[in-house]
């Protein structure tokens, strides 16, 4: 029953993932993390970054390894199945309603509030996803990094998979050497 399993929790985070992938990544985390436990925090923290810093969608790529891990080249299949389908399907029908409606008011309203309640979403996946390394490298340095990575990303223009790398080459190099046990 795992398949069916695999099927409905990406059908479902996919087909209310509103805005693409990054929406939909915290409604894939609750699928994956609380929900059915297929990994754990920190498993999807790893998974997700990687996942940045390779080309593609993200939501297929979650949905591949996560599949993969759970029920082998079947569940591979079955997830990137119902993770592709519903925003295909939606992408087709919307796009035509949108394209006869776009002068409401209804549908410009729609569009511009749900944004509000995505960017939430967005944070306390942040915070959640931010627990694994305050607890293990401290608060501060936490912070230090997400300031310079926010920094790099949005003033230096620099590519989020290359922001990636080199916070996996500074825990490679440097913080190896400093991490105390807390």
């Amino acid at each position: 029953m795992e398949w069916l399993e695999l099927i409905y929790g990406f059908f479902m985070a996919n087909l209310l993932g509103y805005g693409g992938g990054p929406s939909s990544i915290p409604l894939m985390y609750q699928e994956i993390v609380p929900h059915y436990g297929w990994l754990t925090d920190e498993q999807f923290s790893n998974m997700l970054a990687l996942g940045n810093a390779l080309p593609g969608p993200i939501a297929t790529k979650i949905a591949a390894y996560v599949g993969y891990d759970v029920y082998g080249w079947l569940g591979l299949i079955l997830a990137l199945l119902a993770t592709v389908l519903p925003s295909a399907t939606a992408l087709i029908v919307l796009l035509q309603v949108m394209q006869k409606y776009k002068q409401s008011p209804v549908v410009k309203g729609m569009t511009l509030l749900v944004q509000p309640v995505i960017a939430v979403m967005m944070a306390a996946l942040t915070w959640t996803m931010a627990q694994g390394p305050a607890g293990s490298i401290g608060y501060v340095q936490t912070l230090i990094i997400a300031a310079i990575a926010f920094w790099a990303m949005k003033r230096l223009k620099l590519h989020p998979a290359l922001v990636i790398l080199a916070a996996f080459a500074y825990g490679g190099l440097v913080l190896r050497y400093t991490v105390v046990a807390i």
